[in-house]
């Protein structure tokens, strides 16, 4: 008797959760997960970095459990860098234990918490073969690629930060949305030379240049950075969502981002319309946000039901 094809698993969404270190991953995927599970969502929480101690939210799987980053340096004498490099190479060739663990978790959004080293997002091959894998094992995910706000009041940091992004989705392969984080701290650096709309969709670029030809030391750098400038513009993908983790609007705007990347808002997990989907489709207005803010606002006693709202508008 011929036996039944097995079937494959259902989709799986979620986000992985990467940019350089202190650019807020961890409280991200805190307020997330918080967020998330307020608006009915059953979160899972995986940790990615092995370096991550003292985590402040409910891990479900945690690579602490295969490897850590102490261990690696202390047994094979590398440093810090070299020992994050070397435990992504091991979980890549270790990737049973994780669909091991992922496995034990069904119907669930998850929160991929990785590491903050740059250069695994940029030129090392591990992080982004575990991310391939993951789309393999049905995963639909977007990499939510944070940086520090604080940068946009330094032109050259700026243009430092365009690039990094531009070179991170290039090389990871995965829908991307890059966040402006800690917007509620970025009065703290300075004035801004522009308003928040320039850093946010990355207007023309030559303003900045004329901003760094006015300081003398980069005044002789103005040729590099002119192509610098010239390859981000050229490319054209690169902007920004700005993000306050304690503001519930901020959250939802990112949140609604994300969802549009990975195709959560399509899926099989909350309904859509039709309508939504073609409106997508064509580039129009997205008309289903209203309907998604609706359906994932939070509910108090009395309130109306979903459908309720929904008619409302």
């Amino acid at each position: 008797m011929a036996t039944q094809p097995s079937q494959p698993p259902s989709l799986r969404f979620g986000q992985v959760v990467i940019g350089p270190p202190g650019s807020g991953k961890t409280t991200y995927c805190r307020g997330m997960q918080e967020f998330l599970s307020h608006l009915g969502r059953k979160v899972v929480v995986v940790n990615m970095d092995p370096a991550n101690e003292g985590l402040p939210y409910p891990c479900a799987v945690d690579i602490s459990e295969l490897v850590t980053l102490d261990d690696v340096m202390e047994g094979l004498k590398l440093g810090p860098n070299g020992g994050l490099l070397y435990c992504m190479e091991y979980l890549e060739a270790n990737l049973d234990w994780l669909e091991t663990k992922l496995e034990e978790h069904s119907d669930c959004y998850f929160l991929f918490d990785c590491p903050g080293q740059v250069e695994l997002y940029t030129h090392q091959n591990s992080v982004k073969n575990i991310f391939a894998q993951l789309a393999k094992w049905n995963f639909r995910l977007t990499a939510v690629h944070l940086v520090d706000s604080h940068y946009c009041a330094d032109p050259a940091k700026f243009i430092s930060v365009l690039c990094t992004s531009l070179s991170t989705m290039l090389h990871v392969e995965l829908p991307h949305v890059n966040v402006l984080s800690k917007m509620d701290l970025i009065e703290q650096y300075g004035k801004l030379a522009f308003n928040l709309d320039f850093y946010t969709d990355v207007m023309d670029l030559t303003y900045l240049l004329d901003h760094l030809a006015a300081d003398p030391f980069f005044r002789k750098f103005l040729k590099l950075n002119e192509k610098l400038a010239g390859v981000i513009q050229d490319y054209g993908l690169v902007s920004f969502v700005p993000l306050n983790v304690q503001d519930r609007e901020s959250m939802t705007q990112v949140l609604r981002t994300v969802d549009k990347a990975n195709g959560y808002c399509f899926g099989n997990l909350e309904e859509r319309n039709l309508q939504a989907m073609m409106s997508a489709a064509v580039g129009a207005d997205f008309q289903f946000t209203s309907t998604l803010g609706v359906q994932e606002r939070y509910v108090e006693d009395g309130e109306k039901t979903v459908e309720e709202e929904v008619m409302d508008l």
